[in-house]
C-alpha cells in the first residue's frame, strides 16, 4: 500500500487526487491538509482516516479537532502542521496541491526527508526553482509534475535520455477570451473570466488562464523542471485542449501527449510513475475530432505572458514579484475591487519596483512577496 500525503486536499487537485484513492484503492492518504474548509476536510477525514489533518487557519483547526475528537486524528494548524506533514516518517510521497508560495517551505522540508513530490503548486519552483531542483538532484529525490502540461512534456521525454531538447512547445487553451482585443476586454466581469471552456479548475488558476499568467507561470516552472533556456520554450494556443504539451528534438522530431481534458490522468500518473493504471472516464475517440488547431499567442492582448517571459529572462526575486502581484491582483478582482485589465497593470508596476537580488533565499523570497503586497496595498489598496 503506498502512502501520500496532500497539501491542499479541498482544493480542485485535492479533492480529484482522492477521487483516484477512492478508485484505485491501494494508496493510504496519511495525511491531509487545507486552507480553511473544516467541514469539507472533516468529511475526508471520515472517509480516507489520516493520521494528521492540518488547516491553515487555526480557527478552523479548533473546530475540526471537537468535530473529529470520536477519531483517532492529530489536527495542526499553520506553517507548523504543513512541515509535519511534509516531514512525517509515514509518507512516500507529497502531493503539493496548495496555492501559493506557502508551498515552498513544506516542499523542501519533504524534499529534505526524502519524499518524492507530486508537484502542483507552480508558485514552488516559479520563485523558488533555483533552490529546489539542486537540492531535489542532491537528496535523489523526483519531481513528478501533475500540471497537465508539465506532465505531457515529462511523459514525452521518457526513453529521450541522452537526446537534446531543440524546443518545449507549451500548449495554452487560449482560455475564455481567446481571439479578443485589448479593447474587447474592457467592462469584463469576473463571471466572464470564470467561464473556462475546457477545464473545470479553481477560481485563481481559472483567471490566470483567461490573463494568460497562468502559461507565463507554466514556462517559468518548465525552465526549471527540464533544464532547459528560456528561447527553448515557445508557447502555442490550441483550444480544444487536446494536445497537452510537444517537445521538439534536434532532429525536427516532435513527440506529443495527447488526452481528455481530465486532470485525474497527470495526477495518477504522478502518484504511480513509471506505471500506467485504468482510469475511469472518457477517453479520447479520433473519429470525433473534426480538426486540431494551433496558434500564436497575442502578447500586446495578453500582456501578463509577455511579461513572464520578461521576468524569467531579468531572473533572480523578480519572477517572486511577478508572482506576488498576480496573485494579490487576481484576489482583488475576484473581490471586485479592480478591473481585468488592471491585473498585468499591477504586475508590471511590481516587477518595476523589485529590489533585484540575484540568488534569493527563502526569507528574501518571501521578503519581495511582501514588498509587492505593500506597493499594492499603498497604490491599489486591500
Amino acid at each position: 500500500m503506498k502512502k501520500i500525503a496532500i497539501l491542499g486536499s479541498t482544493g480542485s487537485i485535492g479533492t480529484q487526487t482522492l477521487e483516484i484513492l477512492r478508485e484505485q484503492k491501494d494508496i493510504e492518504a496519511v495525511a491531509l491538509a487545507a486552507g480553511a474548509n473544516a467541514e469539507l476536510l472533516e468529511k475526508q477525514v471520515r472517509e480516507f482516516k489520516p493520521k494528521i489533518a492540518a488547516l491553515w487557519d487555526e480557527a478552523a483547526a479548533s473546530s475540526l479537532r471537537a468535530s473529529v475528537r470520536d477519531l483517532p486524528v492529530k489536527v495542526l494548524s499553520g506553517m507548523e502542521g504543513l512541515l509535519e506533514i511534509a516531514s512525517m516518517p509515514e509518507s512516500e510521497i507529497l502531493v503539493t496541491a496548495i496555492v501559493g508560495m506557502l508551498g515552498i517551505r513544506p516542499t523542501i522540508a519533504a524534499i529534505e526527508a526524502g519524499k518524492a513530490i507530486a508537484l502542483a503548486n507552480k508558485e514552488t519552483l516559479v520563485t523558488a526553482g533555483h533552490i529546489i531542483m539542486p537540492l531535489a538532484k542532491q537528496k535523489n529525490v523526483p519531481i513528478l509534475p501533475v500540471d497537465s502540461e508539465h506532465s505531457a512534456i515529462f511523459q514525452s521525454i521518457n526513453g529521450e535520455q541522452g537526446n537534446a531538447i531543440h524546443k518545449i512547445l507549451l500548449t495554452a487553451s487560449g482560455g475564455p477570451f481567446r481571439g479578443k482585443k485589448k479593447a474587447g476586454l474592457e467592462g469584463i466581469q469576473v463571471e466572464d473570466a470564470l467561464k473556462h471552456p475546457n477545464w473545470s479548475m479553481g477560481k485563481k488558476i481559472t483567471i490566470d488562464s483567461a490573463t494568460m499568467v497562468n502559461k507565463g507561470l507554466e514556462v517559468m516552472e518548465a525552465k526549471w523542471l527540464f533544464g532547459v533556456e528560456l528561447g527553448q520554450i515557445q508557447v502555442v494556443v490550441h483550444p480544444q485542449s487536446v494536445v497537452h504539451s510537444m517537445v521538439e528534438y534536434e532532429d525536427g522530431a516532435v513527440i506529443a501527449q495527447l488526452g481528455t481534458p481530465d486532470m485525474r490522468l497527470p495526477i495518477q500518473y504522478a502518484l504511480y510513475y513509471p506505471a500506467r493504471r485504468k482510469l475511469s472516464g472518457e477517453k479520447l475517440d479520433f473519429y470525433r475530432l473534426s480538426s486540431l488547431t494551433f496558434e500564436e499567442p497575442d502578447l500586446d492582448t495578453f500582456s501578463g505572458l509577455r511579461l513572464a517571459f520578461e521576468a524569467m529572462g531579468r531572473g533572480g526575486n523578480v519572477p517572486t514579484a511577478y508572482n506576488a502581484a498576480n496573485e494579490k491582483a487576481v484576489s482583488l478582482f475576484l473581490g471586485r475591487k479592480i478591473s481585468f485589465l488592471e491585473i498585468p497593470e499591477i504586475i508590471s508596476a511590481c516587477m518595476e519596483s523589485c529590489k533585484f537580488i540575484g540568488q534569493p533565499n527563502v526569507t528574501e523570497i518571501l521578503e519581495t512577496e511582501a514588498a509587492a503586497y505593500e506597493l499594492i496595498k499603498g497604490r491599489w489598496g486591500n
